[in-house]
């Protein structure tokens, strides 16, 4: 099945004051420096104060090394836990919880990312029941709640998602759409609806993606959220490439790289996502005029041919006619030859060696510096291509046409 990356729920419309919505600003070596002075004997007579500020600290090393050191990253995730699950922080817990279950949902250890989502439900529930904490001493207020629950929702649904159990997938994304919706949270409700777009791409209902792409994209414009509405075009653009229109695809694309291009730096990884598929799209338009302009030829030539056949031999038109249908089917078996005889892509080529040799898509990922939903979707696009239903099926067949 092909899988695109899901995007994480988790920038979300509100964060409370605990929050570390400041973590890219931080200079993370010396962050790091900071929180390595503490050893365990100064963390147990230190103060409540210093506490939330080194378990802050940890949270913000949690996200400021989540797109670089995922080692690194998930290690200060379980120090930051270390420190608020002892202490009752409920609020701290569930975002540690829930940070480390996306970790290992990315290296698709399931298991252990529900069993951390669980603990993430769980610190929750002690949220809605009078849990407390130094920094939310009167309770935490329904809006915090909702705020956790709807990030936890969007990260389940993306667990069934790649585990193909997309009834339960949808289940829980509606869940976070619901609270989106109830306080007007556009951005979040752009980021649930292009993953759904993305999980119906996978699924291969080209047409549900369309609508829930069509549907991020609206939000993303109701809140003038240029990243997103890049993003949900990069998808229509995806989508419109898989659906054979490439018109369509390339204009879509087009649009998103007007984004991309004046952000260059901070998106670099989309933009050449963006790239790969515009020219793709440029690659497959130019073969279909290919065909059609072969076609044309073969109906003129079919055509001339008919006309002089008929002339010559004086045939009857019935003859006449039974000669215009084998033509004909003569073109259309042409053209479907010529449509098929397509070689196989460079990048399909270098995707298709690593997975001979046994190599995870978030491997393929980093071997070939791409971002796992677009290997996934390249593994999509093998499978269909060569007819089969496994990669283990996909290496065999490519192994019996010598691309191997």
């Amino acid at each position: 099945m092909n899988k695109r990356i899901i995007a994480i729920l988790a920038t979300l419309a509100v964060l409370p004051a605990t929050a570390y919505n400041d973590h890219r600003g931080h200079n993370l070596d010396s962050l790091e420096r900071v929180v390595a002075r503490w050893t365990p004997d100064a963390i147990d007579r230190a103060g409540t104060q210093e506490l939330i500020d080194l378990n802050n600290a940890c949270r913000s090393l949690m996200l400021g090394y989540s797109t670089t050191i995922g080692p690194k990253s998930e290690f200060y995730a379980r120090k930051a836990l270390s420190i608020s699950e002892s202490r009752g922080w409920e609020f701290a817990n569930w975002d540690a919880s829930k940070f480390i279950g996306q970790c290992f949902w990315a290296q698709e250890k399931y298991d252990s990312a529900l069993f951390y989502y669980n603990k993430a439900r769980e610190a929750i529930e002690r949220m809605e029941n009078g849990g407390t904490s130094p920094t939310a001493p009167e309770g935490y207020g329904q809006k915090e709640i909702d705020d956790a629950k709807s990030s936890l929702y969007g990260a389940i649904g993306n667990l069934y998602s790649m585990q193909d159990s997309i009834p339960q997938a949808m289940a829980f994304y509606a869940k976070a759409g619901a609270i989106f919706d109830k306080y007007g949270w556009n951005t979040s409700n752009s980021v649930l609806y292009y993953n759904i777009g993305e999980t119906w791409a996978g699924e291969g209902d080209l047409k549900a993606a369309e609508k829930a792409y069509r549907k991020a994209l609206a939000y993303a414009e109701m809140e003038k959220d240029s990243l997103w509405i890049a993003t949900s075009h990069k998808g229509l653009g995806r989508m419109y490439l898989d659906r054979g229109k490439m018109g369509k695809a390339l204009r879509e694309l087009h649009q998103a790289e007007e984004y991309f291009a004046a952000h260059d730096k901070e998106e670099a990884v989309p933009r050449k996502e963006n790239f790969e598929y515009m020219s793709l799209a440029l690659q497959q338009q130019k073969k279909q005029l290919t065909v059609i302009i072969f076609g044309m030829v073969l109906l003129a030539l079919l055509a001339a041919g008919i006309l002089l056949l008929g002339r010559r031999l004086r045939v009857s038109r019935r003859e006449q006619e039974e000669t215009a249908v084998v033509m004909e089917e003569t073109l259309a078996d042409l053209q479907h030859a010529a449509a098929a005889s397509s070689d196989i892509s460079t990048r399909e080529k270098e995707i298709l060696e690593l997975l001979a040799k046994g190599y995870t898509s978030p491997q393929i990922a980093d071997c070939l510096h791409l971002s796992p939903e677009t290997v996934k979707w390249y593994r999509q696009k093998l499978l269909i291509k060569f007819d089969v239903a496994n990669t283990a099926e996909l290496v065999l067949r490519a192994k019996d046409g010598n691309l191997l």
